[in-house]
């Protein structure tokens, strides 16, 4: 089957990036990225492509070249539908606020509202691909709502979750480490593999793409982000053993890492992850664990989760304890409010949650990031609900100059990993801020030593309390 014509269901971190790649690396096909989010639409479109409504290093230039060529980014949802031989479903899978699995399963009514949209629209046969993280079994609810439409369309499913880390995205679409899409093992279900299988390999090597059983493609999707989570809570736990041995975090982390069976990646310890992703699926991981009655794999799991959510209450409590127990009118200073690096994505960070602790212990804290704006900021305080907006506006300022930023401030709190803190010029922030002048690094993106012969009283995750050279 030749496919000529793609839509995706969903504009956001995965689908817009996603679609952009395809459409770059296969011209001629038509490739419409959908959402009924006008303003997210209209910034797709943008005249000038700084104003993308997602930052991520090279993807300007990706849009800038298939823009207007072979990609097209709409709100006419049934159009873009209709015309499609490929659907992917690219939307939002949300931990449940309510219900049944409230706080741990994912909820699908947006994937269940785009198979039902998709069921009235459609008059020819389609291939329907997971493209948000799903539960396992998910294609069969799809399938289930898709093939009683009764206008005698027939539908395949199939499952390509994505495997992007954001602030890379665009160059792990180029290269991946492997491209994954399960499918039926019926005839049909393997032409629809094929069809989606040759849009990848415009690009990417045949080696690198798996193809599975649907349930696998969607549970490996879940167990990735799982044992990614999983190593950044193990690194942290020690980071915790180290601060009260003399040990140091990066040393341990570069010792270990150095064994080929464990290798380095992702033992980085932290101030804790964040992201869309690593708690989602890894509630979600739980919640179905549970519903099959396996308690001892729930519990296992759910203890990433608790790790993660202990070293952002104990970064928060060390800085009341370093500030004499209070931290009531002081105003502490924010490097960082994106959950990492490269990109302008907040969603659970850390930042988020240390902040509403302070805020708490009523402090006052002003926010530097390059790339997240205020109103993301107060949206991210706001949707806590532990304070009032007014009262959030009030004890929490935005600015867009990090000198600015540090006067007057009793500490200084690197919640995120930019690059450019390295650079910033520490003497002259030491002369702006109060004194004693603390500084807390979350991310370990300073050196101790330097800092410390500025004046700073420097705190890091990992750094034992009794290495002062560090």
């Amino acid at each position: 089957m030749k496919i000529q014509n793609v839509c995706c269901i969903g504009a956001g971190y995965v689908g817009g990036p996603t679609m952009a790649v395809l459409a770059l690396k296969n011209p001629d096909i038509k490739i419409t990225v959908v959402d009924i989010n006008k303003v997210r639409i209209a910034a797709w479109n943008d005249s000038d492509f700084n104003n993308l409504p997602i930052y991520e290093p090279g993807l300007k230039e990706v849009v800038q070249e298939a823009r207007g060529r072979n990609l097209f980014f709409s709100t006419d949802v049934e159009k873009a539908i209709d015309e499609a031989e490929m659907i992917f479903i690219s939307v939002n899978t949300p931990t449940k606020t309510y219900g049944k699995g409230k706080g741990m399963a994912a909820d699908l009514k947006y994937i269940e509202l785009s198979a039902r949209q998709i069921a009235k629209v459609a008059t020819t046969d389609k291939i329907v691909v997971e493209k948000s993280t799903l539960p396992v079994r998910t294609a069969q609810a799809i399938k289930n709502i898709l093939d009683h439409t009764g206008n005698g369309v027939k539908f395949q499913i199939l499952s390509n979750p994505e495997f992007l880390a954001e602030g890379t995205a665009v160059q792990d679409l180029l290269n991946p480490d492997r491209v994954l899409i399960g499918g039926e093992e019926s005839e049909d279900g393997k032409e629809a593999i094929e069809a989606l299988v040759n849009i990848y390999a415009t690009w990417i090597s045949r080696e690198k793409i798996l193809t599975t059983n649907v349930w696998s493609s969607e549970l490996s999707k879940l167990v990735a982000n799982a044992f990614l989570a999983q190593r950044v809570s193990s690194i942290n736990a020690i980071s915790e053993l180290c601060e009260v041995t003399g040990a140091d975090v990066s040393e341990v982390s570069k010792a270990i890492g150095m064994d080929s069976r464990i290798g380095p990646k992702f033992l980085q310890a932290s101030v804790g992850f964040g992201g869309s992703c690593f708690q989602k699926d890894i509630l979600n991981l739980v919640y179905i664990a549970k519903s099959y009655g396996l308690n001892e794999v729930a519990d296992y799991w759910e203890q990433v989760i608790i790790m993660n959510d202990h070293q952002k209450n104990r970064f928060a409590e060390n800085i009341v304890s370093k500030l004499y127990n209070t931290v009531s009118g002081k105003k502490i200073t924010f490097f960082g409010w994106a959950f990492k690096k490269d990109t302008n994505d907040t969603r659970e960070s850390a930042a988020i949650y240390v902040a509403d602790a302070l805020l708490d212990e009523q402090a006052e804290i002003t926010v530097y990031d390059p790339k997240v704006s205020e109103e993301r900021i107060y949206a991210d305080l706001d949707y806590l609900n532990t304070r009032s907006p007014e009262e959030n506006r009030r004890l929490v300022k935005i600015v867009n100059d990090p000198y600015i930023a540090c006067q007057n401030a009793h500490a200084i709190a690197i919640l995120t990993e930019w690059d450019e803190f390295k650079e910033f010029n520490w003497h002259k922030i030491y002369s702006s801020v109060i004194k004693p002048a603390f500084v807390f690094d979350g991310r370990k993106v300073l050196d101790g030593r330097t800092m410390k012969q500025l004046g700073f009283q420097y705190t890091a995750i990992g750094v034992s309390i009794f290495n002062s050279t560090s």
